[in-house]
């Protein structure tokens, strides 16, 4: 008899890692997850909230933590179940260990999840709750990479990043570099060191440069790193702060010269990011634009150039949680709604926790609305009605049900709290295509519709960008390295900005 230990995921056959591959297609995470609850999706935001980094961690209220992270991995919340499996490791839930963190990353694997993949890679590589074994946790991060989790990616490209086999490094240069791009399109900045390196210096699939820099390298370097700033990137604010400070070594200096006046303002971008790596820095070019711009007004304080920088919601970031009426199964909280999804099932009882309604043949039966159920929890026997009342109803299929927010607005990006700008909505909708030029200068949120599988991240404040009057959009293929067609991706004011209304003060 086969023992079961070895079916289990942790266990499963992968292909071996193939450093020296001459393929790779990007194929963006968001694309391959479950369908994310917006009511769990609203706890996981709380549970990160209340990481506050202004907090000594034996001052923060874990607790309430790895409640709400588990609330929310209960319904199938992928970042919180990797999340929660962290925290088991961790001991911050003294009722589970390491082996019920494998365990619940082995359920993340069989819903497809690719940060699954990554972490279990993780596990074997430490003997993290498995038997230590390299080869093994290879393999699971080349198949997370597969499929797109910017994490295996990363970790995969500085290996492959090098002029010759070495070690626990093989030179692949050329896949390496999509690989970073691909990470970095999915909000990804710990690649874009090297990244903008590549871009810097082209060089061989064996490491050979092809060429010197030239200033059209240098200047697609210095994009890429600005471009990093904005979406989180602690070491390229802190690269920058050098490059514009002036760096000792001009032949790798990419700016074409010495501005200490753009070097003090990424030195306190930089330190911020040190201090809490959640923020993000979407508008950066509101008080921080590339040369040859001119830099605008300053005051020179730290807040006025944070505030002015991060994203802006119309929305708060958490809608007020509504209490459930005891026993009532079919409440919905008003901040949201139902939409029905193809997630199905045939058991006797729910795979996980949410809403399930049943359905014969395809119709909805009578007087049997969506219900709320625990994980693991039986779905109630129902008759056939009429004169056949004692009879149990056979061939039900239960429908699942994800909770989207209930907001009447076409786009309102949610964010996590205290990290946006709140702001009230323009008194007239003022939106653009992609090909369009920005007829009011201000900040524009990018949206695709709510079923597309990139909404995730397009649909983000932290993708928003500040432009002048008369400026081009980006475009997602050129701009975001990603593989979305501009006609799907409509542009919307969220807040007018025009020169001499920024920050009072002097630069």
């Amino acid at each position: 008899m086969t023992n079961p230990y070895y079916k289990l995921p942790r266990n499963q056959e992968l292909p071996l890692f193939h450093p020296h591959t001459d393929k790779f297609d990007c194929i963006p995470e968001v694309a391959a997850v479950p369908p994310v609850d917006a009511e769990a999706h609203a706890w996981f935001l709380e549970a990160r909230k209340l990481e506050d980094f202004h907090l000594f961690p034996e001052e923060r209220d874990y607790p309430k933590i790895v409640r709400l992270t588990r609330q929310a991995a209960e319904r199938r919340h992928w970042q919180s179940m990797i999340n929660l499996a962290s925290f088991y490791i961790e001991g911050l839930d003294p009722k589970h260990g390491v082996g019920d963190a494998v365990m619940l990353v082995e359920e993340a694997m069989q819903l497809g999840i690719p940060a699954a993949y990554d972490r279990m890679g993780v596990y074997h590589m430490n003997g993290t709750g498995v038997t230590p074994d390299a080869t093994r946790a290879y393999a699971f991060l080349q198949k997370a990479a597969q499929m797109g989790n910017p994490d295996a990616l990363a970790y995969l490209a500085e290996r492959l990043y090098t002029n010759r086999d070495e070690g626990d490094r093989w030179s692949n240069i050329p896949i390496a570099t999509k690989m970073m791009e691909c990470a970095f399109s999915q909000g990804n900045t710990g690649v874009a060191f090297l990244l903008h390196d590549s871009y810097r210096v082209p060089r061989e699939a064996e490491g050979r440069i092809v060429e010197s820099p030239t200033p059209e390298t240098k200047d697609k370097a210095l994009r890429l790193l600005h471009e990093a700033v904005k979406r989180g990137g602690e070491l390229s604010a802190s690269e920058l702060y050098l490059q514009f400070d002036g760096p000792s070594d001009k032949y790798h200096m990419l700016p074409t010269a010495v501005d200490k006046a753009r070097a003090k303002r990424y030195v306190k971008l930089s330190d911020a990011l040190g201090f809490d790596h959640r923020r993000r820095f979407p508008n950066l070019d509101k008080m921080l634009p590339l040369p040859p711009a001119d830099l605008p007004p300053w005051d020179g304080t730290r807040d006025s150039l944070l505030n002015a920088v991060m994203g802006v919601t119309f929305s708060p970031a958490l809608p007020p949680e509504t209490s459930r009426p005891p026993g009532d199964r079919h409440f919905v909280d008003p901040a949201y709604r139902l939409r029905k999804i193809a997630e199905t099932t045939n058991a006797p009882r729910a795979p996980f926790g949410g809403y399930w309604q049943p359905f014969v043949n395809g119709l909805e039966v009578k007087d049997r609305p969506p219900a709320l159920y625990d994980k693991n929890e039986s779905f109630p026997t129902i008759y056939v009605p009429g004169e056949y009342a004692s009879k149990p109803l056979t061939g039900i299929t239960w429908v699942y049900h994800i909770t989207v927010r209930n907001t009447r607005y076409e786009v309102d990006p949610i964010a996590l709290p205290g990290l946006t700008r709140q702001v009230p909505r323009p008194a007239t909708p003022v939106t653009h295509r992609s090909h369009e030029a920005c007829t009011v200068g201000g900040i524009w949120q990018p949206w695709v519709s709510e079923a597309h599988p990139l909404q995730a991240i397009v649909n983000q404040p932290w993708r928003q960008v500040f432009l002048l009057k008369g400026q081009s959009f980006p475009q997602p293929k050129q701009d975001w390295l990603l593989d979305l067609d501009a006609k799907e991706v409509t542009w919307h004011l969220m807040e007018q900005t025009e020169p001499g209304m920024i920050t009072k003060g002097g630069g």
